[in-house]
């Protein structure tokens, strides 16, 4: 069965690279893309440009959205997705926990699988699990994500991601002297359960992470580089044929690889 491949946002980087992938992979065809202009009916010679969801729906019938778009427009279009047994994969951070929650509703009521993935990785989905692990053993931890000046959300999805993983085995504890003061605000970065996130962007980077775990004596680092966009598009393919097996939210990759 050929599992018919609706993107939005086709062309940002992440959007070009996931329509080269779906369009290579003799197991998908890509039947429409979405964007916000239109500045010409098709994408390439026949893929067919709308800026309706509904629209392009009701026109080609995709069995998955891939949406690559931003944080404003991505979950009006997972409901809209939802709402016509059209399966989501996203590849954009930025829902409110409510917002997550009106999803899962949705996806209930629906029984429609989707997919929310911080990171499509593979790599960094092992970082964000052996750091869970590491925890364990040693609970003092920072995280420090880099990533290009154009990322319009901080901290990343993958940071946050990674500290609610963390949190399921590591109680809740201030970090740092107990007297400790910030002479200049936000120096020591976000606090999740007293965690500290530290979120880093300067043009020339892509995506970057490293957890830091501290213990008497010791140090121990977890990093993973993206260097290119086409990091995460074995993700991406494996999202895609996963989600058609579900019916379920899947919230980070990790449930369907580890």
């Amino acid at each position: 069965m050929v599992i018919k491949v609706a993107i939005a946002g086709p062309r940002g980087r992440m959007g070009r690279e996931a329509v080269t992938t779906i369009i290579n992979n003799t197991e998908f065809l890509l039947v429409a893309v979405l964007d916000s202009k239109k500045e010409e009916a098709f994408l390439g010679d026949h893929i067919p440009i709308f800026t309706s969801l509904n629209d392009l729906i009701y026109e080609t019938e995709p069995d998955v959205l891939v949406d690559l778009t931003v944080p404003s427009a991505v979950y009006e279009h997972t409901m809209i997705a939802l709402d016509n047994g059209v399966r989501p994969v996203i590849g954009t951070t930025g829902f409110t926990d409510l917002q997550l929650e009106d999803i899962r509703n949705k996806v209930a009521e629906k029984n429609v699988g989707c997919i929310i993935a911080p990171n499509f990785s593979v790599g960094a989905v092992l970082m964000m699990k052996f750091a869970q692990m590491a925890a364990k053993y040693l609970p003092q931890i920072e995280i420090i994500e880099m990533h290009h000046d154009q990322k319009v959300d901080a901290p990343s999805g993958t940071a946050i991601k990674t500290a609610q993983m963390i949190n399921e085995v590591r109680s809740p504890a201030k970090q740092g002297h107990p007297s400790e003061e910030e002479t200049i605000a936000g120096a020591r970065g976000a606090d999740i359960s007293g965690m500290h996130i530290h979120s880093v962007r300067l043009p020339g980077l892509v995506a970057h992470q490293q957890v830091l775990l501290g213990g008497e004596g010791q140090l121990l680092t977890l990093r993973h580089d993206s260097f290119n966009r086409g990091s995460f598009m074995s993700g991406i393919e494996l999202s895609v044929k996963e989600i058609m097996k579900r019916d379920t939210l899947i919230y980070g990759l990790e449930d369907i690889i580890l």
